[in-house]
């Protein structure tokens, strides 16, 4: 099955890592308004994880992540699967808890930081042993540091 808005968002993504942050910014706040707060969560998770990634501003940025947050808190694996047979939820929590750290970083808000890098840790057994695993425990050991 193909899912037509997650085609949407992979092209924004696209869009993002091809250095085009403003395309990308515009490309996801127009899937968003035709999303809105009570979309599909597998679509709203995604998109508000990396809308987050192309705001300049940080408090814009930890609104976004707290909207991926809540997303994948009423997302099924159920539903995860239906785009990928390999996703569970629980495997997106390390990457969002370490996103919220880093927001709340920005902001200044330390203690928050920490909270969110100590949640991110607690669910780094939901990832496999990956190249992506790996990834997360080195931005978790970067947060670390900034933070102290």
């Amino acid at each position: 099955m193909t899912d037509d808005v997650m085609v949407a968002i992979d092209a924004g993504l696209r869009q993002h890592v091809g250095g085009d942050r403003a395309g990308a910014y515009a490309t996801f706040a127009e899937l968003w308004s035709s999303i809105g707060e009570d979309g599909d969560p597998l679509h709203r998770v995604a998109l508000a994880h990396h809308m987050a990634d192309v705001c300049d501003d940080p408090a814009e940025e930890l609104e976004w992540d707290l909207r991926a947050l809540a997303a994948a808190d009423s997302l099924t694996d159920a539903r995860a699967q239906e785009y990928h047979s390999s996703l569970a939820v629980r495997g997106f929590y390390p990457s969002l808890h370490l996103n919220l750290g880093e927001d709340y970083r920005k902001l200044g808000d330390l203690t928050a930081a920490r909270a969110q890098l100590e949640l991110a840790r607690a669910r780094l057994d939901a990832l496999a042993d990956d190249d992506y695993a790996a990834g997360i425990r080195l931005a978790l050991d970067g947060l670390a540091e900034r933070l102290g």
